[in-house]
């Protein structure tokens, strides 16, 4: 008998699944030709968390690695410690418990994957001992610090790096139970402790909660944004070569110390957020994970790639689960164990593109899927964020980036990369090169509001006029450029030299116009929010190791005859004004009037409305401006006397619109208005 046909039924009509378009390309058609690329990442980073979680479950139970490998000391009194280390033929643990000698009792076993493991009787470590790892391999051994040591010292003679155990007999007691960040929008002081001090030296976790934290409080920002907070041997670095991960700088004080610093900035409802450093690290193989087995490929890139060109340092192999496992874990560590509000990721472009971003303009969106792409780092960057706000919902992630590649700051559910925000890093790079190549007249509106609010709809972005980049040795803070060697004569109060006069005055404007066009966040880093003075210039043998210029002269702003004081009171009041609309940042920008000639630009977000005369020599009279019909009182001003200004607008007049039947159909009116040169105003709305 002939085998029947098997049944088949037909498809009914809608049943058929079509291709998911994600939002990202949905919402921006000019995508639409790279769209297999895109979602080529997408499923990339799908395919690579459920493998990494096919035991554990999810990310977050994934990433524990800090948990099982370093040295552990467990309820029963007894010590455990683990390392990764395949190519290692022997490993023992030596220190102040050993006299610095290999003793057999603190040899580990080798078990399975290349980890290394010995459990140790509850006497045979202390708090406060010192130790590395003796490491042996095929042709050669070496002391190293262990990959996930949690605390690192250097010796004050030697200057010789050890991990120290770090068990203290009362662990830090949380004040502030739970806290979460009110941060919209989110305004940013970026700050190092090192340098965040008077004194010539290095400063330290418990100066900075007392004598800094204070001002930001009052300066009104609601996050702190900490550099340099993993351990790195050289201090001049600004922390971007890390060697221990796991490590808070030890130079800066204990983990303790940063823990009450983070509680303490918890109180004054203040976010923390960490500069963290996954793009790279520093090439030490005595402090760091250079050659930890002995290999040149456990954490790194064997091959070319190894090396980064430009910063004389190591390239992650973001292939590799031991890597991914390892970068992730560090993550969560720093966010559970010292309870930080998110990561601003530093060098993300140079982890984007196998060549690092160098030399390449982006041009187009080709340039952002022309296969020159490292799609793991893509991948590691993607879980990251999902990993970090999966542990704190609540939590912060920023990119360093300056290509611009599309979807980075949107949530991967919509096709993205999962940051919260991007730094607009082409903004202090337009105000520094408008203030070294442009003449005063020649600064036009039209061209400063585009840079301003030139960004993607769907992306949030950090604006800044200036970051610590802008303050280094080599280059000089909008303050210096403005007015140079002047400020060490001409900065007392009363004494009219017109460069102070005008650097002032365009110092407040810039910072007012870039914090009013923010779609997202504002960044000012510690200091130039009252025009510190000169550069910054970490202790080197260029310098004689000084610490002169690793330093923030606060006496500056504190002196009553000073200037600084009126920068910072207007840098307060800005702050005070923005940070007083809820959702400031999401407020759509509506561009009132630009015109070049005139040098004016006005535009209003919410009730607020922004003017701006950057005119060098005119002064206008009831110039006029469309907005809304409406009385309108100013509540801000950059030429108020305690400001340094000349109290040249009356504040306390209202302005009522003037009705114009050709423009009355457009709903808009004339605000009539005086315009000083050089000088900016805010006005409220009356409703």
């Amino acid at each position: 008998m002939a085998a029947k046909e098997p049944k088949t039924r037909a498809p009914r009509k809608g049943r058929q699944k079509t291709p998911k378009i994600l939002p990202i390309i949905k919402n921006d058609p000019w995508l639409e030709p790279f769209a297999e690329a895109i979602e080529g990442r997408h499923q990339d980073a799908i395919r690579t968390e459920e493998r990494l979680t096919r035991e554990a479950g999810s990310l977050k139970d994934f990433a524990n690695a800090h948990k099982y490998f370093g040295l552990h000391h467990g309820s029963d009194g007894y010590w455990t410690f683990r390392e990764w280390a395949p190519n290692a033929t022997a490993i023992t643990l030596i220190g102040d418990f050993s006299d610095w000698k290999p003793l057999d009792r603190y040899a580990l076993r080798r078990g399975d994957n290349g980890v290394w493991e010995g459990v140790f009787a509850p006497d045979a470590f202390s708090h406060g001992q010192n130790y590395k790892m003796l490491v042996e391999w095929n042709g050669g051994s070496g002391e190293r610090i262990p990959a996930y040591a949690d605390r690192v010292v250097q010796d004050d003679e030697t200057h010789i790096f050890s991990a120290q155990v770090w068990d203290p007999a009362k662990p830090y007691k949380w004040k502030v139970r739970s806290f979460t960040p009110d941060t919209k929008p989110l305004l940013i002081y970026e700050c190092h402790i090192g340098m965040a001090q008077e004194r010539e030296g290095v400063g330290t976790y418990d100066e900075f909660r007392e004598l800094v934290l204070p001002r930001i409080a009052r300066d009104g920002y609601n996050a702190i944004q900490i550099m340099a907070i993993q351990e790195h041997p050289y201090y001049g670095s600004f922390g971007y070569h890390v060697s221990n991960f796991f490590a808070p700088s030890s130079r800066f004080g204990t983990p303790d110390q940063l823990r009450a610093l983070i509680d303490a900035a918890h109180a004054e409802g203040i976010a923390v957020i960490m500069d963290i450093v996954h793009s790279h690290a520093v090439k030490n193989e005595n402090e760091g994970l250079g050659r930890l087995d002995g290999s040149y490929d456990l954490y790194f890139y064997g091959d070319g790639r190894r090396e980064h060109p430009a910063w004389d340092s190591l390239c992650f192999d973001y292939g590799k689960d031991e890597v991914m496992h390892f970068l992730l874990s560090n993550c969560k560590y720093w966010l559970e164990e010292f309870r930080f509000d998110g990561f601003r990721f530093d060098g993300v472009t140079s982890m984007l593109y196998y060549n690092h971003g160098l030399g390449q303009a982006f041009g187009g969106y080709g340039d952002y899927y022309n296969g020159g792409q490292d799609t793991n780092a893509i991948t590691y960057l993607t879980l990251a964020n999902k990993l970090i706000h999966s542990v704190n919902r609540n939590a912060i992630t920023i990119a360093e980036e300056m290509s611009g590649m599309p979807g980075l700051a949107l949530p991967f559910a919509d096709g993205g990369i999962g940051f919260d925000y991007r730094m607009a890093m082409g903004i202090p790079d337009y105000w520094i090169k408008t203030l070294k190549e442009k003449k005063d007249e020649d600064w036009h509106p039209t061209s400063i509001f585009w840079e301003l609010t030139n960004r993607r709809a769907d992306e949030k972005t950090i604006s800044y006029v200036e970051s610590h980049d802008q303050a280094l040795v080599g280059d000089k803070t909008v303050i210096f450029r403005l007015i140079d060697d002047k400020m060490y004569w001409h900065m007392t109060k009363g004494d009219e030299d017109m460069t102070v006069a005008r650097g002032m005055a365009l110092h407040k404007m810039i910072r007012l116009v870039t914090l009013a066009t923010i779609n997202g966040g504002y960044l000012n880093f510690m200091g130039n929010e009252f025009g510190h003075p000169e550069w910054i210039d970490f202790p080197r043998e260029g310098n004689g190791w000084s610490y002169k210029y690793a330093r923030r002269q606060w006496d500056l702003v504190d002196r009553e005859e000073l200037k600084y004081g009126e920068l910072n009171d207007f840098d307060n009041a800005m702050i005070e004004l923005v940070g007083g609309v809820y959702n400031f940042q999401a407020l759509p920008v509506r561009k009132l009037w630009e015109k070049d000639d005139d040098q004016v630009l006005a535009f209003m977000r919410g009730d607020l409305v922004f003017v701006f005369n950057f005119n060098p020599f005119k002064s206008f009279t009831d110039y006029g401006i469309l907005a809304p019909g409406a009385t309108y009182k100013c509540i801000l001003s950059t030429d108020r006397p305690e400001f340094g200004g000349y109290g040249n607008i009356d504040e306390s007049v209202e302005h009522l619109t003037q009705p114009d039947s050709l423009y009355a159909p457009h709903g808009v009116e004339w605000l009539k208005l005086y315009l000083p040169a050089r000088s900016a105003m805010v006005l409220k709305r009356k409703r």
